[in-house]
Order: structure tokens, then C-alpha cells, then sequence
């Protein structure tokens, strides 16, 4: 059982900007990036294709083809380092875990759309 203290300040450390994400949905994820004094955003959009652990310690992994070569990136969902997610679309799939995408090249590695 979890400390009611712990849970309080966890709960202090929570997001409400975060929009419902499910596997498969194709994310922009703005990015706050350090360069000496500035601070500038960039946008690193993909394919959802994991979701770990709750709370505070939740994180989340996208994977986007760059130049033929895959690139996965592991974000911190309650973390200042991301100012905020949009939803492109929303993918159709019937796991939890997306792994599979990482050996399917092309038109292969494309999800249908989920209509609701």
C-alpha cells in the first residue's frame, strides 16, 4: 500500500494537459530544447507505439521513419521537458505494444485508421 504523503505529492506532479492517448494514434510532441541561453521548440512527430508504467513515472515511446532509418524516442509524459501533445490521427491496432513496426518497411508499417 502507498503512502498517503507519496500519493499527494505525485498527484502535485500530474499533468491535466495531457490528451487521451491510445497505441497507434500518430502524435506531434512539442519538445522543449536547450541551445546555450535559448530555448526553442521542435516538433517530433510519430507513431505511439508503447505506454509505460502510471502516474508520474509514465512515458510513452514514438517511433517516425527520418530518411529510411527508424527513430524511436522515449518522452516523459508529466515532464516540462514536453510542453504539449496533438493528436494527428487516430491508428486502428490490437495490441498494447507496437514492437512489431520496428521489422516492417513501407506500406507494410502503416496503420488503418480508427473511426469512432
Amino acid at each position: 500500500m502507498q503512502n498517503a504523503a507519496l500519493s499527494r505529492v505525485e498527484a502535485a506532479g500530474l499533468r491535466t494537459d495531457i490528451p487521451a492517448l491510445r497505441i497507434g494514434d500518430t502524435l506531434k510532441v512539442h519538445v522543449k530544447i536547450k541551445e546555450g541561453d535559448k530555448e526553442r521548440i521542435q516538433i517530433f512527430e510519430g507513431t505511439l507505439i508503447a505506454r509505460k508504467n502510471k502516474g508520474v513515472s509514465e512515458t510513452i515511446t514514438v517511433r517516425k521513419m527520418s530518411f529510411g532509418t527508424g527513430v524511436e524516442r522515449i518522452f516523459p509524459l508529466h515532464a516540462p521537458v514536453v510542453d504539449h501533445i496533438d493528436v494527428v490521427r487516430s491508428g486502428r491496432v490490437r495490441q498494447s505494444k507496437l514492437y512489431y513496426l520496428r521489422g516492417l518497411r513501407g506500406k507494410a508499417a502503416r496503420l488503418k485508421e480508427r473511426e469512432d
